[in-house]
């Protein structure tokens, strides 16, 4: 009969315990699913897919940098659409032959193939304290419109004037120096594009070729 009690005493204090721990672990349960429920509604889980897909789309546009995508091979500039070269005709712009220039400003000069323009008469002058005589026949390069060789032939007299002042300069021991052709016809080229900018606001003189060269 005693046994009976004590048994029946210790089936009394088992029952709290174990409703206690079923409370604990349902009370667990419903915390992680209302946290789990908050995160969802508050978008968490949406925004770490979204933040792995943007980092994967960031990583797949970086690897097309190996210069067969769109970018790096579009159209740039030469580099050769610039101001004078210091002989009154701005860089080259390469434009293809036949385009006609948008203005006459030398910036937006554009040049297309060799053009020549023989000066009609030979330039004569004596040289500097000799009687020695340099006679010269030149042909002026450019690379720029008709408008530059037009403005040659407009002005051919201001041209062959500060030409043969260059030539009256010479003194007789330079013209057998090795160099001293390549050195007249640069002065020739400088007087020349200068005397054009003063009066057409653009030289584009860029060579002068001796078509004759006589000193007696």
């Amino acid at each position: 009969m005693a046994e009976e009690v004590v048994e029946g005493e210790e089936k009394k204090g088992k029952g709290p315990i174990v409703m206690i721990i079923v409370a604990g672990v349902v009370l667990l349960v419903l915390l992680a699913g209302a946290i789990g429920g908050t995160l969802f509604a508050t978008g968490f889980f949406d925004s770490k897919d979204k933040k792995a897909a943007e980092a994967k789309i960031a990583e797949l546009e970086a690897g097309k940098g190996d210069g067969h995508g769109g970018g790096g091979h579009g159209a740039k500039d030469d580099g050769h659409g610039g101001k004078g070269d210091g002989h009154g005709a701005p860089a080259p712009a390469g434009g293809a032959s036949g385009t006609a220039p948008v203005s006459k400003t030398a910036a937006s000069m554009q040049r297309f193939e060799y053009r020549y323009v023989e000066l009609e008469k030979d330039l004569l002058a004596n040289l500097s304290g000799s009687k020695k005589v340099m006679s010269v026949k030149v042909a002026i390069m450019t690379r720029y419109d008709e408008r530059v060789t037009s403005n040659i032939k407009k002005h051919e007299f201001a041209l062959r004037s500060v030409a043969m002042d260059v030539l009256r300069q010479v003194k007789p021991e330079e013209v057998d120096l090795p160099e001293f052709r390549k050195r007249l016809a640069e002065r020739l080229r400088d007087e020349m594009n200068q005397t054009l900018q003063k009066l057409e606001d653009f030289g584009g003189i860029e060579e002068i070729v001796f078509t004759n060269f006589i000193v007696q």
